[in-house]
């Protein structure tokens, strides 16, 4: 069965009833199948979408209810390696120890694969440190210059 095309918004119709007066931005059409306007269908699919998330963590890692938010607010709201990604689109995921199953904190999808990739292996990165700030061709004395970071006046 389709909806009419200028049906009314549940959620607004009960604003406009709750309010017990016309409110000029009531009655609300809801052009799209089911019984809410775009807003407040928007904001009733990113409510499911967060209590889905919230239930995966605690059953999949063991959090109690709100520790996740916990480690996200103690981490600044950012991804703990690269301070970087906040989760704003998709949100962190939660690292673990691999050996011991125990939670260290959120990462942004590609930390997290970083680390899956040196295996956990805190000497992995110590070498990473190490290459970064002195890397084999600096040392041989090498300067060569990547095409994309040349510049025309050089």
């Amino acid at each position: 069965m389709t909806r009419p095309v200028d049906a009314e918004c549940v959620d607004c119709k009960t604003h406009r009833e709750n309010l017990g007066k016309p409110y000029p931005k009531y009655p609300r059409p809801a052009p799209h199948a089911g019984p809410r306007c775009k807003s407040h269908d928007t904001q009733k699919k990113r409510n499911a979408k967060s209590g889905a998330h919230e239930r995966r963590v605690q059953r999949v890692y063991g959090l109690k209810p709100g520790q996740y938010g916990d480690i996200y607010i103690r981490q600044g709201g950012k991804c703990a390696i690269c301070q970087w990604s906040k989760g704003l689109s998709k949100n962190l995921s939660v690292d673990h120890d691999h050996k011991t199953g125990e939670t260290r904190g959120l990462l942004c999808g590609p930390c997290n694969k970083f680390l899956g990739w040196v295996r956990d292996d805190p000497e992995a990165g110590r070498r990473i440190f190490e290459y970064l700030k002195n890397p084999p061709a600096k040392q041989l004395g090498i300067t060569a210059i990547h095409q994309d970071n040349r510049r025309e006046d050089q």
